[in-house]
Parts: structure tokens; sequence; C-alpha cells
């Protein structure tokens, strides 16, 4: 399946390694118990996320701003690939899960048409893991609009998730 179709942006990149074995890794990216502990640059909680994490599946999730401010955002699964690798649609939605126009909230988002997100889960060996998330947004509009610097925190923060699920295992 084809990650993105013929896009001349260099797209937003994050990587993090993380001193623990890839299925950890992707327990904490793709269970929602843990996700609703790192969904969100800091400050932001996440009470709400539901997921139907298969092929053709949706997830849905509450993204609240220290202020008390709601965004929510949708995924639709396009392809997963068992510890490796996820590729999927994610988009700005209401509390139905409907999608709806950034710019109705006020959210500057250039998306590059036609390219999904992807997340890879790289064992790296002896126990380490690189997860590298590629999103739909052009390098430069994630730097300007804060996406990349929300990113790295949330990275942050599934590193502390992470840490958890390592010293309970």
């Amino acid at each position: 399946m084809a990650e993105s179709k013929g896009s001349e942006k260099e797209r937003m990149v994050v990587t993090r390694v993380f001193d623990a074995p890839r299925e950890l890794v992707w327990k904490a990216w793709t269970d929602p118990k843990y996700v609703m502990q790192w969904w969100g640059p800091d400050g932001f909680t996440c009470p709400v996320c539901k997921m139907d994490f298969r092929v053709g599946g949706k997830a849905q999730f509450c993204m609240k701003s220290p202020d008390g401010q709601e965004f929510w955002n949708g995924i639709d699964y396009i392809e997963i690939v068992p510890y490796e690798k996820i590729v999927s649609s994610m988009y700005f939605a209401d509390a139905q899960g409907n999608k709806i126009d950034a710019s109705a909230l006020g959210i500057e988002h250039e998306a590059i048409e036609d390219a999904y997100d992807v997340t890879l889960f790289e064992d790296l060996g002896e126990g380490r893991t690189k997860l590298t998330f590629i999103g739909n947004e052009p390098m430069e509009s994630a730097k300007e609009s804060g996406q990349l610097e929300g990113w790295n925190q949330i990275l942050d923060k599934i590193a502390g998730v992470v840490a958890e699920l390592k010293a309970s295992a």
C-alpha cells in the first residue's frame, strides 16, 4: 500500500528510541488505557479514548487543554502490521467522531493531500525500540503550528508510560 501519493514536501517526522522491547512500545501506542496517559502535549489530558484497533476500524480521542477546552480527533486504520507498522488517517472531529475542518476550530493545519500517518516500530536489539511517526503535515508547517513540538512532548509522555510498563513487566 502506498503511504503517500506523490508529495514533494518534506513530511513531519518525529522519532524516539525507547529502552524497552518493541512489544511494550506497541502496547503503549495501541492500548486505550495507556494512550489516555499520553495523548496530547504537556498539560493536556485525554479523558476519552475509544479504539477499534483493526484494519478498517476507527479510534476517537478527546484531548483536553489545561483551561478545559476539548479537542476531538478521529483515526481510521488503513494498514496494521503487528509490532512493525501502522498506517492511519488522523483527522479533527466533533464529540460524535464526525470529521470536521481544522479551520472550524480556529486551527491552521496543512495536510499533504492523499498522505497517511505512518508509525513504525523498529527492533534495535538489546531490548531497545525505535518509534518513528511520519505525519501527513509538511515539516515546515508542523514547526510553525507547534505540531512538531507537541509530538515531541507526546513522545516524552510515551517514554514515561513505556518505563512504567517495563518496570511492571
